[in-house]
């Protein structure tokens, strides 16, 4: 009714309740407006918290996001960035990469540190060395559409886009579900893989 989207209603009630450059409370006010006003496909705090500690533990120069969205998974990944990161993000919709920009400089994030590239990431990803400077990556977050994994997956392989020992985290691979992805990580003799059992955000 009234002619705006879910994505920038929820940008509008981050103006009026975060605080600017603030990440964490960014992160808090998003799970609010999502637990009580809106539900948002965003990662949330539970699934949130398996993210931080992935990048506590490898503390990644290098980090590629591919689905953007709203821009809630880029600030979680910024605020855990080491001195010196950065972190590129591919959103497909430009509606939703809108909001995500703003959003990302809210939290007080310089193009410097996070770079939003907005296209498909098929289109994207043979592009990221030539175009952005992105030689390869320490860290893949998945969070796009999920028939689109395997194929991403393996375009960043033949792209030779991932370091050595890069550490691939993948959303919702068992619901809504990414088998043949899962299946192709599992079986291929290339990653060591982990599934971790969470709840479904908000």
């Amino acid at each position: 009714l009234t002619g705006t989207s879910r994505e920038q209603r929820a940008f509008q009630y981050l103006l009026t309740h975060a605080i600017p450059g603030d990440p964490h409370h960014i992160l808090q006010t998003f799970d609010q407006w999502c637990y009580h006003c809106e539900h948002l496909s965003c990662v949330g705090p539970d699934k949130g918290r398996i993210v931080e500690r992935v990048l506590l533990e490898q503390a990644p120069l290098r980090v590629l996001e591919l689905g953007t969205y709203c821009g809630y998974g880029t600030v979680l990944l910024a605020q855990g960035l080491p001195p010196g990161a950065r972190l590129y993000t591919v959103e497909g919709d430009p509606q939703h990469a809108a909001v995500a920009e703003k959003v990302i400089r809210l939290a007080g994030f310089s193009e410097e540190t996070v770079e939003l590239i907005v296209g498909p990431s098929e289109e994207v990803i043979p592009r990221l060395r030539e175009k952005h400077g992105l030689m390869n990556a320490n860290l893949v977050f998945m969070d796009h559409w999920k028939r689109c994994y395997l194929r991403d997956l393996q375009l960043l392989e033949s792209h030779q886009l991932l370091a050595e020992g890069a550490t691939i985290l993948a959303d919702n691979v068992l619901f809504p579900g990414a088998p043949h992805f899962l299946q192709y990580a599992k079986t291929c003799g290339k990653y060591h893989c982990k599934v971790h059992r969470a709840r479904l955000e908000y």
